[in-house]
């Protein structure tokens, strides 16, 4: 055990004695090949809802919708042909205010040009995000939103937004600037490389980082923040057996005391930023991090089910594009996401081994990480293999930061709506979103999957 604990140091030190902690950008030169960059081709379409008119004027048909003259307050925007997209969501000025209401669209399928039945989208999403008083909601980009929905590839959309009514005869309102959004999730953006294998040579002989062909600065960064785990450029992070993850814990919190933890996970398979193609000039270009990992938030998208496996990464791009672009976030919110097929996916950026801080359950993302299993599960069971999946994610992770699967712990909220700013709470060390914040999240069906998930991810890290 000696033996392997110093070869362990000796290979995570190697590597924090190569690699600055930052990359500064004096310390990039430019690709030696001379490509051009690869930017993913993804668009939001944000077009404005606008009052509807008497029951007799609108398109018959939407389930649920009031058909009184005295209508409260609804808005929407009339069945029109619009460029490409693949995921819909509805924003609003004021991230403050809550819409109460319901939403539904119907959209065109791009391929049959058949027009969808209409569905509800998720309104309360409020739940997500940052903190309240950091800086992230402060930068006056936040807008209110609701859940994303994944339609596939369309190129038509009808909408239909309306309050929930204020007493017998007096219609409620609704927030204020609210407008439609249309994600095109691109293409991966991938570069003509080795993605799987990368490069084990981040850096030229006078210790500039050495962008492969490409690749922005951006990418770069993003890529080298997993370095070692990951040569540059990797698509993947590749699984590990129980007994090589002393090197992470030691990269997870920079002490080679990590290295006498004995209770952590083998570590899984993870689809990095680049392999999912994450379009890295949309986020906030520095890395946040909190202090430890001693909770994981356990999420549903609410995106809906209706995608296959291989569209995960399409999903994915979607859902940062409409967290950064429509929702004003620095990045995307969940610290990794996991598909129904069980793969796992790097979230937010900053290294998949470290405290980054998310946006992911308001109150509670300090010290904390979030896993969005992509999916709608309050009705639906979550497939097993995503369940598995966030079990031998948790036993790695949070056995990194020496966390037990099965305990509580404490956590401080940093305001919310079930606890007071500052108050000191008692959580499972994995909870479901609802445990911090009064919200569905993560759905009935995958919320239930929460107590033997504690269990498989404990025998995971090897405890009695």
């Amino acid at each position: 055990m000696r033996g392997f604990l110093a070869s362990s140091i000796g290979v995570a030190t190697a590597a924090a004695l190569a690699l600055p902690l930052a990359l500064p950008t004096t310390a990039l030169a430019t690709p030696s090949m001379g490509s051009a960059p690869v930017t993913p081709a993804g668009s939001t379409q944000s077009l404005p809802l606008v009052p509807v008119g008497p029951a007799a004027a609108r398109s018959p048909g939407v389930p649920g919708m009031s058909t009184s003259p005295r209508l409260p307050d609804t808005r929407g925007l009339a069945a029109r042909g619009v460029d490409t997209f693949s995921l819909v969501g509805v924003v609003w000025d004021d991230a403050g205010t809550q819409l109460h209401g319901r939403v539904q669209v119907r959209t065109r399928s791009a391929a049959t040009a058949d027009w969808s039945g209409w569905q509800d989208v998720e309104t309360h999403n409020s739940e997500h995000g940052s903190d309240p008083d950091t800086s992230e909601r402060g930068s006056g980009r936040v807008r209110g939103s609701t859940a994303p929905l994944w339609v596939g590839e369309s190129d038509g959309v009808e909408v239909r937004v309306q309050a929930e009514r204020e007493g017998r005869s007096e219609g409620g309102k609704l927030p204020t600037g609210l407008r439609i959004e249309l994600v095109d999730p691109g293409s991966s953006g991938r570069a003509a490389t080795d993605g799987k294998n990368g490069t084990s040579q981040p850096v030229d002989d006078k210790g500039e980082m050495i962008l492969l062909p490409g690749m922005t600065m951006e990418m770069a960064q993003s890529s080298s923040a997993n370095l070692p785990m990951a040569p540059l450029g990797a698509d993947e992070i590749a699984p590990l057996d129980k007994a090589d993850s002393t090197a992470d814990a030691i990269l997870a919190d920079g002490s080679l005391e990590a290295a006498a933890r004995p209770y952590i996970g083998p570590r899984p398979g993870i689809v990095t930023r680049k392999g999912w193609g994450a379009d890295e000039s949309l986020r906030e270009k520095a890395f946040v991090y909190t202090n430890t990992v001693k909770a994981a938030f356990v999420h549903h998208t609410a995106s809906g089910n209706n995608y296959a496996c291989k569209d995960a990464p399409a999903v994915l791009r979607s859902l940062y594009r409409y967290h950064v672009v429509s929702s004003g976030w620095r990045d995307i919110g969940y610290n990794f996401a996991v598909d129904k097929c069980g793969t796992v996916y790097e979230g937010r950026a900053g290294g998949v081994a470290k405290p980054v801080l998310g946006a992911h359950t308001m109150g509670f993302n300090t010290d904390s990480m979030g896993i969005a299993v992509i999916g709608t599960f309050a009705s639906a069971a979550p497939p097993k293999a995503a369940v598995d999946a966030v079990a031998r994610l948790t036993a790695w992770k949070l056995g990194l930061f020496g966390a037990d699967p099965r305990a509580k712990t404490t956590l401080r909220s940093g305001g919310g709506n079930l606890y007071a700013k500052g108050s000191n709470v008692r959580l499972n060390v994995i909870s479901g979103h609802r445990d911090g914040f009064a919200t569905e999240c993560p759905g009935r069906r995958l919320y239930g999957q929460l107590p033997p998930t504690r269990v498989t991810s404990a025998k995971l890290q090897g405890r009695p």
